[in-house]
């Protein structure tokens, strides 16, 4: 391709290298453990909500490893009901409550994999799998802490992408490239 485009790299100017992950937040990172997708919106949130600066961006009540936590979150006189379910057994418990109308969270955060992520099938098997679920999530935790950005909606190249493409969050095209539905696999098959 280089050759067919005429570019001899031995020519080239040094440039910086591209950076095709973006930047990323203390927010992005605690996304692997059980809690972390629903701290990062927090974080946000709590910003949108109260037009406010988050002085402590920690959550701890959405955080640890307990199979569902549940957790009143104040947003300066707004209070929003949310849960933790870590493990598909778990989620089922939260989604049953859903199919008999007796739910009281507006927002759910569900990993699949006890503890998040970091227990995933792709990571290391280890004989000591709570102590490793442990340092893994306390790991991520360090490195959100030292982060110089710990809020998803500060990150640069997220900020960027939405004012030269996206448009505004939630906005039309966000949505339509951004957002996904899911349909019951018995009605894809039979049409209803």
């Amino acid at each position: 391709m280089l050759k067919e485009g005429g570019i001899d790299l031995r020519h080239m100017d040094d440039e910086a290298f591209d950076s095709p992950l973006g930047e990323s937040t203390g927010a992005g990172v605690i996304f692997g453990a059980t809690g972390g997708v629903l701290e990062a919106a927090l974080r946000t949130v709590y910003e949108e909500v109260t037009g406010k600066e988050l002085a402590d961006v920690k959550f701890e009540a959405v955080r640890g490893l307990k199979d569902v936590r549940e957790a009143m979150i104040d947003l300066e006189g707004k209070t929003v009901n949310v849960a933790v379910a870590s493990g598909l057994g778990n989620a089922r418990k939260i989604l049953e409550n859903i199919e008999n109308g007796t739910s009281k969270y507006e927002v759910i955060e569900i990993m699949a994999c006890p503890g998040g992520c970091i227990n995933g099938g792709g990571q290391p098997y280890s004989q000591e799998r709570l102590e490793t679920i442990q340092a893994r999530t306390q790991a991520l935790y360090q490195i959100d802490d030292k982060a110089a950005m710990r809020k998803s909606h500060e990150n640069p190249s997220v900020v960027k992408l939405y004012e030269e493409f996206l448009g505004e969050p939630g906005g039309h095209k966000a949505h339509e490239l951004l957002h996904t539905q899911y349909w019951y696999y018995w009605t894809l098959n039979n049409g209803d």
